[in-house]
């Protein structure tokens, strides 16, 4: 009890010192914005702390990988879209690679649109499930980044499925993340397909850990 006391106060002290550098670190016009990247900012080193300490990450569970940092691109508001979901009328069963040779399905539910400098790109949606049966939705994808100075098997974005057909969801690749096997060969991640290929320099988001 004493230690996790300690733990959580060394947490909060944290968070509170990432709140005061964080707000010197950005200068929007729009206080909306620059709140939310404030907090986008946070949520970074947040999640840099829970790395290096949380039993459960990839860095805890691979002793033979050090932590550092994770790098991300500065926040960018050119890389946050709004979208309704277009569901196709069969939503076909299709094979996902993962990076050990293995293979698992997905539903392909659909697509999002995003308009970027007048051109329109699509992002696919898939549906999977986990060990347990649980459902889940997953957003994978590539980008002229990848390789580069993005991780080279792609990056993801979390998606929640909302019951409304007319819902804009907001796509915001500040929040594109690297799966596991970015970190340790100990883990496997889908690989997109090339189906899944945005003709765009994303450079939002996390970049290279290596």
């Amino acid at each position: 009890m004493i230690i996790r006391k300690y733990f959580s106060i060394a947490l909060l002290s944290f968070i509170t010192l990432l709140s005061f550098e964080s707000c010197d670190q950005n200068n929007y016009d729009d206080p909306e914005m620059k709140a939310y990247f404030d907090e986008l900012i946070k949520e970074r080193k947040e999640k840099d702390y829970s790395f290096q300490f949380d039993n459960t990450s990839p860095f805890n569970r691979d002793t033979s990988v050090s932590f550092k940092p994770l790098n991300y691109f500065e926040p960018n508001p050119d890389f946050i879209f709004k979208s309704k979901l277009y569901t196709y009328n069969v939503q076909d069963t299709v094979t996902i690679l993962g990076t050990k040779g293995e293979t698992r399905p997905a539903i392909l539910v659909g697509y999002l649109n995003l308009d970027y400098d007048g051109d329109n790109y699509k992002v696919n949606v898939y549906k999977s499930f986990s060990r347990t049966g649980d459902e889940y939705y997953s957003i994978w994808f590539t980008d002229k980044t990848t390789g580069s100075t993005t991780y080279g098997v792609g990056r993801y974005l979390d998606f929640e499925l909302n019951d409304d057909p007319e819902y804009l969801y907001t796509i915001d690749f500040n929040e594109a993340y690297n799966p596991y096997c970015a970190y340790s060969p100990l883990y496997t991640c889908p690989i997109p397909r090339k189906e899944d290929y945005i003709d765009l320099d994303i450079e939002a988001g996390e970049k290279n850990f290596h």
